[in-house]
């Protein structure tokens, strides 16, 4: 078996329910022209276009099968997910949005649905996480700013949702946002290119700082793209450890907690990856079906040189394990 555990999914179905049901949701906004969908939250600007390949299951799985790909760990559109909505519609959003992430998937058995919460509000979202783990969820794809454009994941009243992840033993998939609040990035295609890898770097080395990943017993959190910066910066985020011991957690310990997918390009960035958390926390991603996403995962895996074991632990066992996928 080989598992993509990195992937976004909009079930077409949920823009069709959305349109009989937009009353639900007061701040937000369904916008369709000549079969191109968009959503706007708050009165704010329109999301970017959910592109065909985002709703289609035909062509993703004939993407799949193109790519020796059996199964997808599939997260919904963090463009979508709401967090600047006011907590109360937020968590409606999120379970709406979950209803039909699971009935888009139900009849799909290679497709293995990821949850969304309403990360504004810390108890919300850990109510939300329950009901769909017991629905059927497969884990919970998050984004790093819990207020939309703002706000960290280390944030005190988030402690409910890591708590619950926990108890749960919920895998809990940390996915940058788009944008990222530093205007040197709005050229030549920086903010996909570098500002998902410093969105990530940022939430997760505060999150490593703060201890959230040996303190919530039971938590298991993957770190999409490799990581970003974190593993080449982990000797300078261990020596900020050494110098401030009583502001920072233990940073080796708390990394050694953390999963990560594939998504690096390079054979030689793969490698070292590996070498600094093991091949058994490393899985193959894509980021389908998004351009800067890798459309033929498995090339790096392979020109990476592993072993026959090193292999089938990135391809599908550890993915089958954090997902339980059987």
């Amino acid at each position: 078996m080989i598992i993509d555990t990195h992937a976004h999914f909009t079930p077409q179905i949920m823009l069709k329910a959305l349109a009989s049901k937009i009353d639900r949701f007061p701040n937000i906004q369904l916008l369709e022209e000549d079969g191109k969908y968009r959503l706007a939250f708050m009165g704010q600007a329109p999301t970017r276009p959910l592109s065909p390949k985002l709703r289609d299951s035909d062509m993703r799985l004939e993407w799949m099968d193109t790519q020796s790909i059996d199964s997808q760990v599939v997260g919904g559109w963090l463009d979508s997910f709401g967090y600047e909505l006011p907590p109360e519609e937020g968590e409606a959003w999120s379970q709406f949005l979950n209803e039909y992430q699971m009935t888009g998937t139900e009849d799909l058995d290679r497709l293995h649905p990821l949850a969304t919460v309403p990360l504004q509000d810390g108890v919300r979202a850990a109510r939300v996480l329950e009901e769909a783990m017991a629905a059927g969820a497969h884990g919970v794809m998050i984004g790093t700013q819990p207020n939309g454009q703002a706000g960290n994941l280390d944030d005190p009243d988030l402690d409910p949702f890591w708590e619950a992840a926990g108890a749960l033993g919920a895998t809990v998939y940390i996915h940058p946002m788009f944008g990222c609040g530093d205007m040197r990035l709005n050229d030549y295609g920086m903010m996909n290119a570098v500002g998902r890898g410093t969105d990530t770097t940022t939430a997760v080395s505060r999150m490593l700082f703060a201890g959230h990943f040996t303190r919530f017993a039971g938590l298991r959190c993957v770190v999409s793209h490799g990581g970003g910066a974190i593993p080449y910066m982990l000797g300078r985020l261990k020596r900020n450890h050494a110098i401030h011991p009583d502001e920072c957690a233990d940073v080796e310990a708390e990394f050694k907690k953390l999963y990560f997918d594939s998504v690096l390009f390079e054979p030689d960035a793969l490698t070292f990856l590996c070498s600094c958390c093991g091949h058994d926390k490393v899985m193959l991603g894509s980021d389908y079906p998004f351009p800067i996403g890798d459309m033929e995962p498995l090339k790096v895996v392979e020109d990476a040189g592993f072993d026959d074991a090193q292999k089938k632990m990135i391809l599908a066992e550890t993915a089958q394990d954090l997902f339980r996928i059987s």
